[in-house]
């Protein structure tokens, strides 16, 4: 059972551990239902068209972007660009110069 003070909202920051997109960083956009939610990155996965994923497969993070949190209260919508600019200056940051720089089977990864 997930208890409440776990529960994700929109705006916060998570890494997708599970699929496809698995090590990617994207915000919360909207709550599905008690196990899932939409993500998007404002660039592969626009507000449009999220992704709907497990929240198993999310590692959520404490930080939630205050800009996309009001947007999406007040308005019902966020703009890619707020979206882009949320999640890099997360990452830019919250991430340690040694994960910004991982190698991956020789090539240089980017977030």
């Amino acid at each position: 059972m997930i208890n409440a003070a776990s529960l994700p909202i929109p705006g916060q920051f998570v890494r997708v551990s599970r699929g496809r997109d698995a090590g990617q960083y994207a915000i919360i956009v909207r709550l599905a239902d008690d196990k899932f939610v939409f993500l998007a990155d404002g660039d592969k996965r626009k507000f449009d068209s999220p992704k709907k994923k497990n929240i198993l497969h999310l590692r959520l993070f404490d930080q939630v972007s205050p800009e996309v949190h009001n947007s999406i209260m007040e308005t019902g919508r966020v703009t890619n660009g707020k979206l882009r600019y949320a999640l890099t200056k997360f990452l830019n940051e919250h991430l340690s110069e040694i994960e910004k720089g991982d190698e991956i089977n020789g090539e240089r990864r980017c977030y």
